[in-house]
């Protein structure tokens, strides 16, 4: 890899003192692919944009989706939207930047928000399939235990654990030493790159990486099995095929966005030490920080009728109204 002068004297710099910014590396460092993937990616953005954007202000303008299973979705909505603007714009700034630098600080930051919103969304998950396990097996009982206020009970308690994980997380990544290098070879600040950069004793971080990732996966995954094993159960003991079919299709979306979102992740935190590779790492991340937030809203939208409808309905009074 040959790097411009300016990262060479920053890395021999880097060797002496600590690191007060960091270089970006990106996706690729072949010039010829930087503009392409400018354009891809600012595809993806824009679609993530308008696709959670507008999955939003749909549910907040359609009575019929004043529903807790789309109080859930809004608010996975909002991550998703959150967390592409937190990555794309400065991934998209690099592949058309002669330095690609990120401060100390901005990098920081980067990593903090990443951290809270990926928890949220692990238990939003794990909330949402909850969800669906009282609608589908103690429907009398629904409208009662899944009130507004319990609700937002949940969706904060999400919130509250993201905030106290990536504060840790932060923190104790930003009290290592990062004195061999400052080049971080992926396209934002995650833990897992900065490790690598740390001169100093990285076990402890390390290990609450692991410990923090666990946590959160295992309350979010027994949560998920648990509920749909009920589901599963309830909808077997229906006598009507018509009848199994509507209630699982209540759940598909869900279970589809669970898939691609734990898959991606289990496999990027869970793989064996000695087949990681970082260009593995950085398309692992791609399709969970970029390409899944642009997926979801499309799934819900074209697997679920009462959203379909919603929109249709919106579509139909904008062009009436125009």
């Amino acid at each position: 890899l040959l790097l411009p002068d300016l990262y060479s004297e920053k890395m021999e710099e880097g060797n002496h003192s600590e690191a007060t910014e960091f270089i970006l590396l990106g996706l690729t460092d072949r010039p010829e692919l930087q503009v392409p993937l400018f354009l891809l990616f600012l595809l993806i953005y824009v679609i993530t944009q308008v696709g959670n954007g507008g999955m939003i202000l749909l549910i907040m303008i359609d009575p019929q989706l004043h529903t807790p299973m789309y109080f859930f979705l809004r608010n996975l909505s909002f991550c998703d939207l959150c967390y592409s603007s937190l990555v794309g714009p400065k991934m998209m700034q690099n592949f058309l930047a002669e330095w690609k630098i990120i401060s100390r600080a901005a990098c920081a930051v980067q990593m903090f928000v990443s951290v809270l919103i990926s928890d949220i969304e692990f238990l939003l998950l794990a909330v949402m399939a909850y969800d669906r396990y009282l609608a589908i097996c103690n429907p009398l009982l629904y409208s009662v235990t899944m009130s507004r206020q319990r609700c937002n009970r949940l969706v904060a308690g999400g919130c509250a654990v993201g905030l106290v994980d990536a504060m840790i997380l932060t923190c104790c990544t930003f009290r290592l030493s990062f004195c061999r290098s400052n080049i971080i070879r992926h396209f934002y600040c995650e833990i897992p790159p900065l490790l690598v950069l740390s001169c100093s004793d990285t076990r402890t971080i390390e290990m609450a990486l692991f410990a923090s990732t666990c946590y959160t996966v295992m309350i979010s995954v027994v949560t998920i099995l648990l509920s749909y094993v009920c589901v599963i159960v309830t909808i077997l003991q229906i006598h009507s095929a018509e009848g199994r079919y509507k209630a699982f299709s209540t759940c598909t979306s869900h279970l589809t966005v669970v898939g691609m979102f734990y898959g991606t992740v289990l496999f990027m935190y869970f793989r064996p030490t000695s087949s990681s590779s970082m260009d593995v790492d950085k398309v692992a991340s791609v399709f969970y920080s970029l390409v899944i937030p642009m997926l979801n809203p499309l799934i819900y939208s074209l697997r679920n009728r009462e959203v379909k409808d919603a929109l249709r309905k919106a579509m139909n009074k904008l062009l009436s109204n125009s």
